[in-house]
């Protein structure tokens, strides 16, 4: 097996591609972020209910599992770049019509469609940079991807704090007469713009290159990032790894004997237990789970820019470790860590009482406590879960069925997302804090024992060496 060590490689080159390909993870995180500081817009606007609000919420992962789905194929059929570009015009104009929509009925349209943008984004970064780079640090390349994530999430909070600062709150008119719940959607346009425009400077996968015979083009490819005493060997390689008798296609994820490999369902797991755990509803719901425990608009959005910076610092520490210890200790240590916060927050909303209004109110002790632990339980799951969830389904699968098995894990991880998205308003209503973070917590240690029996490391593998 021939290493591509990132001594022989143009790390430079290898660099300015992966700064671009995680420009979506940016996006993503902006998309997926952006909503939660504009609620009580979007449900003066609308004249949103419960139920009403957690669809238009959640209507952003529709698109979602729908994009990551059809990303994954299109990836196989026209190319990882030229699919990223699609996405990106996806962005831009999603994020337009978001900010401009005067009906229901045209924001969820244009939701649906930055959420296939999303989708897209989730499962093809990380690909294609588990494909440009080398496996000696493909695993921190790749984390750069939840780097970026957080960072849009994080831009997307701050954006929303200053935009509703100014405007003396989200719903008060900014500049141009535009509400500044609409401007949090808006500014997203510009990061949309600069992705569409630098994808063409960046080359295309010289994986997909082979599958589809463009074996000449992939050899200039993997000369520029490995050099040219390294290119033949692995072009070889690669080769070997693809079919001979037909390309890459969805029935390749099925045994010869029958059913879906094993290695497939060990992604649709990783996949759906990432969303499992509550993540989300922190990303989405934030302001609203914590005006619901007693602190103001303002304190909110403010604990959502804490978090979103603990979530960096967490990712950072991956990036050092990840290609060390590997990808499944940090799992365990991930599923543990969340389990235990978010006991201490079921804990903490348990013996929170209740206003004459029915919502909940926290002591000073009680309230520290929530706010701790939920930052806690943000950092162990961005040193965990959040960026080696998606490492693993970059590089796990064998190169014949990478993007069919990305297909259907993506499209499992934003389901599960939209399920959970989609039932926490109610569940919140109904059940209380208190029960439906017990759900979050005990899925968190289901999570710990499925890693320990059905994940395989992949650290320092080539991706040639996956197993099928």
């Amino acid at each position: 097996m021939t290493e591509a060590s990132p001594g022989r490689a143009n790390m430079g080159f290898i660099g300015a591609i992966v700064a671009v390909a995680t420009i979506g993870g940016f996006l993503f995180g902006y998309d997926s972020g952006a909503v939660n500081g504009t609620q009580e817009g979007l449900r003066t606007a609308f004249n949103l209910g419960d139920a009403g609000l957690g669809f238009t919420v959640g209507s952003l992962l529709i698109g979602c599992f729908i994009g990551a789905f059809f990303a994954g194929r299109l990836a196989d059929l026209m190319g990882r770049r030229n699919t990223m570009m699609v996405a990106a015009v996806l962005f831009l104009v999603g994020a337009l019509l978001q900010g401009f929509a005067e009906t229901q009925a045209i924001f969820v349209i244009a939701r649906v469609m930055g959420g296939m943008a999303v989708g897209a984004a989730s499962v093809l970064s990380p690909a294609y940079i588990s494909e440009v780079a080398p496996a000696a640090i493909r695993g921190r390349l790749t984390t750069v991807q939840q780097i970026m994530i957080i960072t849009g999430l994080t831009a997307a909070f701050l954006v929303n704090y200053f935009l509703a600062a100014g405007a003396g709150a989200s719903t008060e008119d900014f500049w141009l007469g535009i509400e500044a719940w609409r401007w949090m959607y808006l500014m997203q346009a510009l990061p949309a713009a600069i992705f569409l425009v630098a994808l063409l400077f960046i080359p295309e996968s010289p994986r997909y290159l082979v599958s589809k015979g463009r074996d000449e083009k992939a050899h200039v490819v993997l000369t520029s990032l490995f050099g040219a005493d390294v290119a033949g060997a692995k072009l070889e390689e690669i080769r070997a790894t693809f079919s001979q008798d037909h390309r890459p296609r969805l029935s390749d994820l099925k045994r010869p004997g029958g059913g879906i490999r094993p290695i497939v369902w060990a992604g649709i797991l990783l996949a759906v237990f990432q969303q499992l755990v509550g993540i989300n509803v922190i990303f989405y719901y934030g302001a609203t789970l914590w005006q619901l425990a007693g602190f103001t608009e303002d304190q909110s959005l403010q604990i959502n820019i804490v978090s979103g910076a603990v979530s960096i610092a967490a990712c950072l520490v991956t990036i050092a470790v990840i290609d060390k210890i590997g990808r499944k200790p940090l799992l365990l240590i991930g599923s543990a860590g969340m389990a235990v916060t978010l006991f201490a927050m079921v804990y903490a909303f348990a013996n929170g009482t209740l206003d004459a209004e029915g919502n909940l109110q926290l002591s000073s002790g009680l309230g520290t406590l929530a706010l701790i632990a939920a930052n806690l339980y943000v950092i162990f799951f961005n040193g965990s879960w959040g960026p080696v969830m998606w490492v693993m389904l970059g590089e796990m699968f064998p190169n014949q069925i990478r993007g069919s098995a990305l297909a259907v894990a993506g499209f499992a991880q934003w389901f599960s997302n939209y399920l959970i998205a989609q039932s926490f308003p109610i569940m919140a209503a109904v059940l209380g804090l208190a029960i439906s973070y017990s759900f979050y917590a005990v899925s968190a240690v289901i999570s710990f024992f499925l890693v320990q029996k059905f994940i395989h490391e992949t650290k320092g593998k080539e991706l040639e060496e996956m197993p099928g």
